[in-house]
């Protein structure tokens, strides 16, 4: 019996890697390994078993990706995810240079997959998790905008509070100050 690896869009965090190994589960498949994105099963799922597991995962918000393309843009994705949102401050060599490593592909061609597809480049997409983790530290209010700002590779509090203002329109200080705090989901970002 042939293992089977699933890629699966909008996975986006611990909780989305729970659903998806219970729901597959109860499906009767065996999850040997499963990570944000992508999904390896002891089964080699027949036709009629891979529409029950795209229509289970779409009744819970994920999509199965099928599409070669399709998936290299959602490994580039959930790289970037993972890297802003749960390795905290461990970007220490330029995103090109670790998108490449991470996916084995030359960063020109990820790069122009990427846009092509989404229409905003990687580097854009990167800044937006960013500014979104920086709305989840600002409301958690555990840390001051110095320390966001380490956390996240900046350079300074100022070039965070600058490129924060740039996307959202208003400064940190001003969206601490609101009472409802806009996020956006992460799987809602472009």
């Amino acid at each position: 019996m042939n293992n089977t690896t699933l890629y699966i869009k909008n996975m986006v965090c611990n909780r989305c890697i729970m659903v998806v190994q219970d729901l597959l589960g109860k499906l009767g498949f065996t999850v040997l390994h499963i990570e944000l994105g992508k999904v390896l099963i002891q089964e080699t799922p027949e036709k009629a078993d891979l529409e029950r597991i795209r229509q289970a995962l779409e009744a819970v918000g994920f999509e199965l990706i099928d599409d070669k393309r399709d998936r290299l843009i959602e490994q580039i994705k959930q790289e970037m995810i993972q890297l802003v949102h749960n390795c905290n401050g461990e970007l220490k060599v330029n995103l090109s240079d670790y998108l490449s490593e991470k996916l084995h592909h030359d960063y020109s061609s990820l790069s122009k997959v990427f846009s092509e597809t989404n229409g905003i480049t990687i580097e854009k997409y990167f800044i937006l998790q960013k500014i979104e983790r920086v709305k989840e530290l600002l409301v958690y209010d555990e840390l001051s905008l110095n320390e966001i700002a380490a956390l996240l590779n900046y350079s300074s509090a100022a070039h965070l509070s600058s490129q924060f203002k740039s996307i959202t329109g208003i400064t940190p200080s001003e969206f601490k100050k609101q009472k409802t705090h806009l996020r956006k989901g992460l799987d809602q970002i472009v």
